[in-house]
């Protein structure tokens, strides 16, 4: 049985001051996605169980979340403020050291890029993560972008798979939403066959223009469609062990590459509301555990500050849309944020409410975040916040035990 506590998630939604206008995308969820929760929930609960039954298991659903929630806490409570740092970050896989980056930062994961596996093979690949979990103190999230279609990590290599996975495009016109449902099982069974437990994945963007640099990523359907979309492909990957980050909140749209520079995104809050939030509404409804947040700047909720160091932007995402997992920030070293200082940079994502910083730089943005905690400018609650929500991240997939 999963233990996905939604009621919580489904419930009043707050005011938000940073917007001058309101929007409740939570009202915008389409009622086919909402089926399929309800069916999943359903059969999820209710095998062997009737009446009564049922409420005292959705007790019980409660009960072990908040076990798991006072575990973490437990294990945030015995780290040194050295070891909360560290676990604070999810970093680019060197090239070469990893053992010792291990040793001297705790990280809480590492993520692995193409150079990673094109000279190796899956029994060297499955070694080196399992000589990187014995390694660490606490087990670490080794995380990849292995969306399909322009964007793989692994398949593209023959080694490791014969043919590199389809495109969410290319997959749902053959085949459908079953397609792409059997797609993500498979990919998520290979990834974890090689000691991978989270892809960055789904793509939740919804792009309408062909030169857009998001369109092939995206699976080229409207809200209603792509919502289906990534409720499927979470349940999969859910059900078959891997970790789920969508991304990237709250919707590109058809807007500029980050990687390449500042993005500003002018569409109203309404707009976004009734297109681009509602994908992410139906995955938090469904119980999804991590959302990576984009580096464009949304006008309609902060003018001034790229998302993902934009305070308004998450209290939006915790409050308005009652998201209580870990927000992931997108790699901090791409375009966007180029001419401000990365120790800064990793700071004000601290700030703005983020829980893992995606780095290509973990000794300077360490360091730049431990000293500020040492000096009380991101306090204890913010950091043991932060930390206690990726430790039961990798409790609830089982990473910690």
């Amino acid at each position: 049985m999963k233990s996905k506590i939604i009621p919580l998630l489904c419930t009043a939604v707050l005011c938000f001051s940073g917007c001058v206008q309101k929007a409740d995308p939570l009202e915008n969820i389409p009622s086919q996605v909402v089926s399929v929760i309800e069916e999943n929930e359903i059969e999820e609960e209710s095998v062997l169980l009737t009446g009564n039954e049922i409420i005292d298991e959705t007790a019980m659903l409660f009960a072990d979340e908040n076990a798991l929630f006072a575990r973490a806490k437990e294990i945030c409570g015995q780290m040194s403020l050295e070891e909360k740092t560290g676990q604070i970050f999810f970093v680019r896989f060197p090239e070469s050291g990893v053992l010792e980056e291990i040793e001297e930062y705790n990280p809480g994961g590492y993520i692995v890029f193409g150079r990673d596996f094109e000279n190796s093979t899956p029994a060297e690949f499955k070694e080196m993560t399992a000589e990187c979990q014995s390694a660490s103190d606490i087990p670490i999230l080794i995380g990849v972008d292995e969306e399909g279609g322009t964007v793989v990590r692994a398949s593209k290599y023959p080694q490791f798979r014969a043919e590199k996975f389809k495109s969410p495009r290319e997959l749902y016109d053959e085949g459908g939403m079953e397609a792409i449902e059997a797609d993500a099982a498979e990919k998520s069974r290979f990834l974890k066959s090689l000691g991978i437990n989270v892809n960055l994945a789904p793509v939740c963007d919804i792009s309408s223009d062909p030169d857009n640099f998001m369109y092939e990523r995206s699976i080229g359907l409207d809200a209603d469609g792509t919502s289906m979309y990534a409720v499927l492909v979470q349940n999969a990957m859910k059900e078959n062990g891997m970790g789920s980050v969508l991304k990237h909140f709250p919707g590109y749209g058809d807007n500029a590459d980050t990687h390449e520079g500042e993005s500003r995104d002018t569409r109203s809050l309404e707009y976004l509301s009734e297109n681009d939030l509602v994908p992410f509404a139906a995955a938090i409804e469904n119980g999804c555990d991590a959302i990576l947040v984009s580096h464009n700047i949304i006008e309609a909720i902060d003018g001034e500050n790229p998302a993902t160091l934009s305070a308004q932007v998450h209290e939006f995402l915790r409050n308005e849309m009652g998201f209580e997992g870990v927000i992931v920030t997108d790699d901090m070293a791409m375009g966007a944020l180029e001419g401000i200082d990365i120790g800064d940079a990793a700071v004000k994502a601290v700030l703005s409410g983020n829980d893992l910083i995606i780095t290509s730089d973990i000794q300077t943005q360490y360091n730049a975040v431990l000293q500020a905690m040492k000096s009380g400018e991101i306090g204890d609650n913010r950091i043991d916040e932060a930390v206690c929500r990726v430790l039961l991240w990798k409790l609830k997939m089982g990473i910690i035990e």
